[in-house]
C-alpha cells in the first residue's frame, strides 16, 4: 500500500502556474502540472527526449478529447520565473491552463502522468468522468487503461507495475470497462 497514489485532481490546482523551483511530479490534487510537463519535455532531464515529440504526444492525446487542440507547450517566463501550460487551437489561438475546462485539465494531467517514467504502483481515482462530456468517456477510459501495465508482461519482476483503481456511479463508465475488471458493491441485508 506504500506505493498507492490517491488522485483527487482539483481544477484549481491544475490551472496554477509553477515557479521554476516547483517539484517536478504531480501531487495528488494535480499541482505542479506545468513543472512536471516541462521536466518531461526537457532534454536536460536525462531521459534523452525530444521536447517537440513530448509536446506532440501530449497534444495528440488531448486531441482525442477535444478535436480543436493543435499543440501544447509550457511557457517559461524568465522575468516572473513561472511555468504556464498553453493549449493552442486549430485557429492558432493559445489558451493558458486557467482558460481550459475542468475535464480537459483532468485529461491533460492523466496524460502527463502516463508519461512519468517513475510513476509506478497503484493509482486510485474517484469518478474520473467528472468534467468529461459523456461522448468523451471512452477516451478517458482508454487513457486510464493505457496507464496500466499487464502483470503477465512483467512477471516475475513486477517492480514496474502500474495499476489503476477507480470508483464511479456512472453507467457510461461501467459500460466501457471489461466485465472481468469490474467489482460491484451491492447492498446486503
Amino acid at each position: 500500500m506504500q506505493s498507492w497514489r490517491l488522485l483527487q485532481l482539483e481544477p484549481s490546482s491544475l490551472r496554477e502556474p509553477d515557479h521554476f523551483t516547483a517539484p517536478v511530479e504531480l501531487d495528488r490534487h494535480g499541482a505542479h502540472l506545468p513543472a512536471t510537463l516541462f521536466h518531461l519535455a526537457s532534454p536536460a532531464n536525462g531521459l534523452g527526449v525530444d521536447s517537440a515529440a513530448v509536446y506532440a504526444e501530449v497534444a495528440n492525446r488531448l486531441s482525442q478529447l477535444i478535436d480543436d487542440v493543435r499543440s501544447i507547450h509550457v511557457d517559461r517566463d524568465e522575468r516572473r520565473q513561472l511555468l504556464t501550460i498553453y493549449a493552442t487551437g486549430r485557429d492558432g489561438t493559445s489558451y493558458p491552463a486557467r482558460g481550459l475546462s475542468d475535464g480537459t485539465l483532468r485529461f491533460l494531467a492523466l496524460t502527463v502522468l502516463s508519461m512519468e517514467p517513475d510513476s509506478r504502483g497503484v493509482i486510485c481515482m474517484e469518478e474520473p468522468e467528472n468534467g468529461i462530456h459523456p461522448e468523451r468517456i471512452p477516451a478517458m477510459i482508454q487513457l486510464l487503461r493505457d496507464l496500466t501495465t499487464d502483470v503477465r508482461e512483467l512477471w516475475p519482476d513486477v517492480s514496474e507495475l502500474r495499476q489503476v483503481i477507480i470508483n464511479t456511479h456512472s453507467p457510461s463508465v461501467v459500460m466501457q470497462v471489461p466485465d472481468d475488471s469490474l467489482l460491484m458493491a451491492v447492498p446486503v441485508d
